[in-house]
């Protein structure tokens, strides 16, 4: 499975991409405001930062006027993937943007005939929202499971990348049923490495060799 960021904090991705837990990055146009930057600016700055994908989000509704601001997103670097809303105007400019080479993030996708469009429309990734889902009392991956199912019955390529992810155990049921990428912020992703008995077991470790007196430096 692939990790993405889902940050506009430039030192939190650096830390976690000196790991290697980076894959790519996604971003939105709040989480870059609320640094107080430039949006163009911080995109350039985390797509020289990191090898794989970052989403940058259009803010139009017209299809017209996505297109414009995908083709403006997509100069920033060749690695840039252009995320629009699951929307008809969305889906236009998906298939615009993706045929003409573009790698196009299709956000927003809260059902398995949704998936089934973005990926007719030529999409490189398909966005559903877990977290969102479970906040309305409906399982979030039922909908990963449904949209794997169909994408590997007709072998799309479209990539399936797990959203708003809210816990370690989203992270699990995603890899568990085969979402080909996650993205969740920094801190969930650090809690992947947590466990009580690992805690205990480093402190009575810790604790059985001071009583030795030996040290290694």
């Amino acid at each position: 499975m692939k990790f993405f960021v889902d940050s506009a904090e430039i030192d939190a991705i650096a830390e976690l991409n000196d790991l290697g837990m980076v894959d790519g990055v996604t971003t939105n146009p709040s989480l870059i405001m609320k640094s107080g930057r430039d949006i163009l600016e911080v995109t350039k700055e985390i797509c020289d930062l990191v090898d794989g994908p970052v989403s940058a989000e259009v803010v139009a509704t017209e299809a017209d006027d996505m297109i414009a601001e995908g083709r403006k997103l997509a100069q920033i670097a060749d690695n840039i993937a252009v995320k629009v809303p699951l929307t008809w105007a969305g889906l236009k400019t998906c298939k615009t943007l993706s045929d003409e080479g573009q790698m196009v993030n299709v956000t927003l996708c809260f059902s398995a005939n949704q998936a089934l469009l973005a990926a007719k429309a030529g999409a490189a990734f398909i966005s559903p929202f877990i977290g969102r889902l479970d906040d309305i009392n409906l399982d979030g991956m039922e909908l990963i499971e449904d949209i794997r199912t169909i994408y590997d019955n007709y072998g799309f390529e479209t990539q399936i990348l797990a959203a708003s992810i809210r816990s370690v155990n989203h992270v699990l049921e995603s890899a568990r049923i085969g979402a080909d990428v996650m993205t969740a912020p920094p801190e969930v992703i650090k809690k992947l490495a947590a466990h009580p008995l690992t805690d205990k077991g480093l402190e009575a470790f810790l604790s059985d060799w001071a009583k030795t007196g030996q040290k290694i430096l």
